[in-house]
């Protein structure tokens, strides 16, 4: 059907939602994981915060025994260098995991154009449809298991626990709080790895609809197409005009030529020899009406022309301008070039002449 949405998205329109932060990914990852990560830095954290408020505690007798403002100063602001490094590496591990979530579900970019306003927010209509469409189903669906699984994590593990703590009259506290923190630590981390597994699944249901929602009709295809690759009929206009500027640069350049190589009406080629920039160049070439240009020039600024036919086509087909002559046809040029001096000498190089080693050249 026509305006039916078949095919995938672009990489200009992927390119375009990425900035827009239309991005499949799901949150629930970043916050598994670093729930997980927590519950494995946790108890070292919470081992050194023991050790260094104990450490801290052991210094308050003395200090009340005698009192110091400097002194109490100096233990307040040790506890907040320990507070401090005790929690750094709980909070370094948080956000690394937080962004390589991020970065692992399409990269990281601030997209800019969701802090712009849009009056279209405001509709309720589309959070309507949202609240009655197949996302609600599907959310509603992800927090009813997510709420069964966690309930059967913490069931199981409690399980295990409650009749030790009722029996926790005839155990020292230090073993209580340890048997207490693991149990814990386990519920904690069984339910970090069963939230991940629910969160990878969500993150391909996020994926999938959001691929949906970005997938283009055939005509916006070609129409992107259009656009990116651009309108034939405004390139080849460019390429009209580039070919004119490109004309008009190399006619510029004939009265700087010393000779200039003729069919003698349908090809011109015109050379310019410099012996401080090496072997002669092509400064302008052409048949058809840009050969008849060019001898026009030729003959207004008293350039020698030269014909001969061989040279000439071999020079126009197998030369750019702007580039030196080919090795194999050095010498043939050289012969024209000393024959045009000759002319000179004799003050009678302008117009047209023929080469008299035209044949020498063709056999070349």
């Amino acid at each position: 059907m026509a305006g039916e949405k078949t095919e995938q998205p672009t990489a200009q329109r992927l390119k375009k939602a990425r900035q827009e932060g239309q991005i499949g990914r799901s949150q629930d990852i970043g916050a598994w994981v670093g729930m997980l990560a927590a519950s494995i830095v946790l108890p070292k954290t919470l081992s050194a915060a023991m050790d260094h408020s104990r450490e801290l505690m052991g210094k308050i007798p003395a200090t009340i025994a005698d009192p110091d403002p400097h002194v109490a100063l100096g233990i307040l602001r040790e506890g907040l260098l320990s507070a401090t490094w005790t929690v750094l590496p709980l909070a370094l591990t948080m956000m690394v995991v937080g962004i390589a979530a991020a970065g692992g579900q399409g990269g990281i970019r601030v997209a800019t154009k969701l802090f712009l306003p849009k009056f279209n927010r405001l509709n309720p209509l589309p959070g309507l449809k949202k609240m009655f469409g197949p996302q609600s189903l599907w959310e509603g669906t992800k927090a009813l298991v997510k709420t069964t699984v966690l309930a059967g994590v913490l069931y199981a593990t409690m399980k295990d626990m409650v009749p030790l703590l009722m029996t926790a009259g005839r155990l020292p506290v230090s073993t209580l709080l340890a048997v207490v923190t693991d149990g814990a630590l386990s519920v904690i981390r069984v339910a970090a790895v069963a939230g991940i597994v629910m969160a990878a699944a969500d993150y391909f249901v996020v994926r999938r609809r959001t691929n949906k929602q970005l997938r283009m009709t055939k005509e916006e295809v070609k129409q992107e197409h259009k656009n990116t690759e651009g309108d034939p009929h405004v390139k080849g206009q460019i390429r009209s005009r580039q070919l004119a500027m490109a004309r008009n640069r190399q006619m510029a350049d004939v009265p700087t030529a010393d000779v200039v190589l003729v069919n003698p009406t349908h090809v011109a080629v015109a050379l310019r020899y410099d012996p401080a920039k090496g072997a002669p160049r092509i400064v302008a070439k052409g048949q058809g009406a840009i050969a008849t240009k060019i001898r026009e020039l030729a003959t207004e600024h008293r350039i020698p022309m030269v014909q001969d036919v061989p040279l000439a086509r071999a020079l126009h087909k197998g030369t750019e301008v702007g580039h030196e002559i080919p090795a194999e046809l050095f010498g043939a040029v050289a012969k024209v070039l000393a024959f045009v001096m000759s002319l000179k000498a004799k003050g009678s190089a302008a117009g047209m002449h023929r080469n008299p080693h035209a044949t020498t050249a063709a056999a070349a």
